[in-house]
């Protein structure tokens, strides 16, 4: 509530106003300084609000004990000590409920209401403190003495702090609509400062403590500066409210101007002949006739023609339903390519395309050859699974070409609300269609619609797993379970996706993937890097910064080397951005003058990529007890991993460092109950498990490291540690392990075999059910491996230890030394 605004409110409690019409009977009206006050006076409780000495106001009287204290005062002298309550849902109050300054007022009149209550109008005449209560019963009555202003030290200060609240309290008044302007002229009229202070203090919009606060306050200059604080803060609210209310004004005045002038003009146009909005709406009905769309379609767009005829243009849903038909409009209905389904020609294209890949053209081929036959687009869907950079994207792109259809990339990274792909309603202002519907709009198919689009983009399927998607799309006429629909356009689209590879697939949902074929693509091997970039990346690398032919050759094993030193991926994406910084190399030699051509051979790579940014692991020598060696696979392919284990003496504890998951602990621990179980059959004395601490680390801490296929290595390395054997030099190994001494399968073998070729490995010892993955990689990348298979663990410490294991007889069997290994 601003200043002032307290005149026309009612109070709705007892012993306090009935209205506050706060003003002055006179112009001396405070104590003068000879007048007496006696030193006990009856005690009135107030609720919600505060009097201040000088201010005139009437009081409703409830309270049976206010009642007689006031009628006792009015009988003696009429003098009243009123003091307001700290808390005024309390109705019967005590000395602690009370305040201890008050003011001492006189009761001009006493009134019996025609219901029954009584009015007392009460003036303020002077501040006192209460310094005891001297009975609570049948009123309360307290010992007082008066209290005086402090006069202030700075006169000329204190009437500039006067003329401001003088200036305040006129903007105040100026800028509140409520408060009659006679209130200006009361102002002026008030000639004594220290009642000045006490009528603006009562008819501040602020809280009761706050005005309290203001009466205890015996400085005047002290007074006065909190005066003026608290006005200068509900001015600024006031000016606030008024440029509020003035641009709500402004707003409003401009809305009904431009109405009125558009009525005038659309008045002017008609008189003329004329219609915007008309011609406007029939231009679209002429572009509506030469389309060749559904009778649904023709139907949702005559209603939606009807509807705009009969909207005022100026408003929202104008422009929301002139967009919507624009969109309809834009898009290309019933217009249909020649598919080019020439299979030969596909397999070229793709093999020109693309270096190796064989199953997955195949599979593409295959997939394109039922669209050939069936004539519809009700083929599965494909799911293409790999790294990044392993040719996902460039296939959908080949596809298009070889069969002559557009082709629309879109990049959504990033994206979190489905709207963007699919579109908004149309029913909120500002609706746009999705990213698929505007790309069909600004690259308009020829004569068909129907197109490969890819929609790149990492999906949240049920709030945390996420996939690579690629849509493939076509527009029908009837909306089929298995298609998606389009919010604002109310059309589908089928879909096909591509992925990074996830090993495994169990944390995608489960209806999504049974809904595509998966065609998981590998990364590539050293050879087939090398051979993708002479044959695509070097040449395109070349024509993009403007090289020819004979002014740069890279050699084989400069490519080589490129590979091995400069790139650790199962794509060839960093491949292509070294070889392009050899091309600017070359480049910027030749437009210097400083060479005509350049033949690229290893030893110039270090001055132009600078130092190796990765050293592959290769094995060099035999280990010592204790060491296995694994085989891993990341996203950027396989790689070949160290198991070293530390035996100390101790209590027993099992320590693993490393950085390893949870699943590739309990392998370790898994390998160690074996160990303990089989323990005098491996000519292990039982009692050194007790006596030992085995310390288990994988090296390279910083990577984090899990998964159940380091098994089989954790138990080699552990058992050669207890028996002092090294493991079989020139051997890698990979497989899950049980408690039941079996072997199982695991996957990325293509990666962990050309990791184990490229580290210099001789032999590699897998589960015999991944022989089949095996048999999949072509033989010039694995020539010069040999494979072990296995199913139980014992035969994995009999390859890779040399141990003969054999079933206690008369105490434990001491393991014989294999004279040569064997391969399955």
């Amino acid at each position: 509530m601003s200043m002032f605004e307290n005149w026309l409110y009612e109070a709705q409690s007892d012993d306090e106003p009935d209205f506050v019409p706060m003003f002055s009977l006179e112009e001396d009206d405070e104590a003068k300084e000879d007048e007496i006050f006696p030193g006990v006076l009856p005690i009135l409780p107030l609720k919600n609000t505060v009097l201040f000495p000088g201010i005139v106001t009437p009081i409703t009287i409830g309270r049976d004990k206010s009642i007689r204290a006031v009628q006792k005062a009015y009988e003696d002298n009429r003098l009243i000590g009123v003091i307001s309550q700290r808390d005024v849902k309390i109705e019967a109050p005590t000395d602690q409920d009370l305040y201890r300054v008050g003011t001492v007022a006189r009761i001009l009149k006493l009134l019996k209401m025609p219901d029954g209550s009584t009015t007392a109008i009460l003036q303020g005449r002077k501040r006192f403190q209460l310094d005891q209560m001297l009975t609570e019963d049948p009123y309360m009555q307290g010992k007082v003495h008066m209290l005086d202003y402090e006069e202030p030290k700075n006169k000329m200060e204190f009437m500039a702090l006067i003329s401001s609240i003088r200036d305040a309290a006129k903007q105040i008044i100026e800028l509140s609509p409520q408060i009659p302007s006679e209130a200006v002229v009361m102002l002026k009229n008030i000639n004594n400062d220290n009642f000045l202070l006490n009528f603006i203090s009562s008819n501040l919009g602020i809280s009761v403590p706050e005005k309290q606060r203001l009466l205890e306050t015996n400085n005047l200059r002290e007074k006065a500066g909190s005066i003026l604080n608290h006005m200068d803060a509900e001015l600024q609210l006031l000016e606030l409210k008024d440029h509020i209310d003035s641009k709500v004004r402004t707003d409003i005045e401009k809305q009904q101007r431009d109405y009125f002038l558009s009525q005038q003009l659309k008045t002017i146009q008609e008189e003329l002949g004329q219609n915007p909005q008309e011609e406007e709406i029939n231009e679209l009905v002429v572009r509506s006739r030469k389309k060749k769309w559904p009778v649904s379609v023709q139907e949702v767009f005559a209603k939606e023609i009807n509807k705009i005829r009969r909207v005022n243009p100026q408003i929202a849903e104008y422009s929301i339903g002139l967009n919507y038909l624009e969109t309809l409009l834009d898009l290309p209905w019933e217009e249909y390519t020649k598919d080019n389904f020439d299979l030969k020609r596909v397999a070229n294209v793709l093999d020109k395309d693309h270096y190796g890949l064989t199953k997955v053209k195949e599979r593409i081929l295959e997939h394109l050859a039922v669209l050939k036959l069936k004539g519809d687009m009700k083929a599965p869907i494909l799911c293409l699974v790999g790294p990044p950079g392993v040719g996902k994207t460039s296939l959908g792109q080949s596809i298009a070409k070889a069969l002559k259809r557009k082709y629309i990339r879109m990049s959504l990274g990033g994206l979190h609300d489905e709207a963007e792909i699919r579109g908004h309603r149309k029913t909120y202002i500002g609706a746009m269609p999705g990213r698929i519907v505007q790309s069909l709009k600004k690259r308009n198919p020829a004569t068909r619609f129907s197109f490969w689009m890819r929609l790149i983009r990492w999906v949240k399927i049920f709030g945390a797993i996420h996939l690579l998607l690629c849509w493939k799309c076509s527009i029908r006429n009837k909306i089929r379970p298995s298609t998606i629909t389009i919010w604002r356009l109310n059309t589908t689209c089928r879909r096909s996706c591509s992925s990074p590879r996830r090993t495994p697939f169990r944390p995608y949902s489960p209806p999504l993937l049974d809904r595509m074929e998966i065609i998981e693509i590998a990364g590539y091997s050293l050879e087939e890097k090398v051979e993708i970039a002479k044959r695509h990346l070097v040449p395109e690398q070349r024509k993009e910064n403007g090289l020819k032919p004979n002014q740069v050759k890279i050699s084989e094993k400069a490519l080589t080397r490129v590979v091995q030193d400069y790139t650790a991926e199962s794509g060839v994406r960093s491949l292509s951005r070294e070889i392009g910084s050899v091309m600017r190399h070359v480049a910027k030699r030749i437009a210097m003058e400083e060479v005509t051509e350049m033949n690229i051979k290893p030893e110039l790579l270090h001055s132009i990529l600078g130092p190796t940014k990765f050293d592959p692991e290769v094995y060099q020598e035999q280990q010592a007890p204790g060491v296995a060696i694994g085989l891993a696979w990341t996203s950027v392919g396989g790689e070949i991993l160290f198991i070293e284990v530390s035996l100390n003496k101790g209590n027993g504890r099992l320590q693993l460092t490393g950085n390893l998951g949870d699943v590739m602990k309990e392998s370790a621990s898994t390998a160690l109950s074996y160990i303990k179980a089989h323990a005098e059959t491996l000519g292990i004395d039982p009692e050194r498990f007790d006596k030992t601490d085995i310390h288990i680390h994988v090296p390279e801490g910083a990577i984090p490291k899990d998964g159940p296929s380091a098994g089989v290595t954790m138990l080699s390395a552990i058992t050669s540690a207890f028996t002092g054997k090294p493991l079989k030099p020139f051997l890698a190994m990979t497989g899950e392990i049980t408690l039941r001494g079996k072997v199982l399968p695991v996957g990325g073998i293509k990666e962990k075999i050309l990791a184990a070729r490229r580290a210099g490995l001789k032999e590699v010892l897998l589960c015999k059910e991944n022989a089949k993955h095996v048999s999949e990689i072509e033989a010039e990348y694995i020539k010069g491996l040999r494979f072990h298979y296995v199913d139980k663990m014992d035969q994995v410490l009999e390859m890779a230890l040399g141990l003969k294991i054999a079933a206690p007889s008369n105490g434990a069997l001491k393991p014989k030394r294999k004279k040569e290994a064997s391969a399955a």
